[in-house]
């Protein structure tokens, strides 16, 4: 069984509202010394293929059709056995 983590973020050059709202929430708690915030999702996977490379073919598919929009979001992955 193989275990996939999946981590997808807003390019640089996008805005990130809600990293935004979440440094100014910060900034009036007194933590004045953060100076940016960039939300993102985190996925996991579960693949019963045992094959790593065909898991890791899949998993390309399915970030650049479904799980991220790769217009403004990269994303990056990590594959081990578990």
């Amino acid at each position: 069984m193989l275990t996939a983590k999946v981590y997808v973020t807003l390019k640089d050059s996008i805005l990130d509202p809600q990293g935004v709202a979440v440094k100014e929430g910060l900034h009036n708690l007194q933590y004045q010394n953060v100076d940016n915030v960039r939300i993102g999702k985190f996925i996991t996977l579960t693949f019963s293929e045992s094959d790593k490379n065909k898991a890791e073919e899949q998993l390309k598919t399915m970030c650049e059709k479904l799980l991220a929009n790769t217009v403004i979001e990269n994303y990056t992955y990590e594959i081990s056995e578990g």
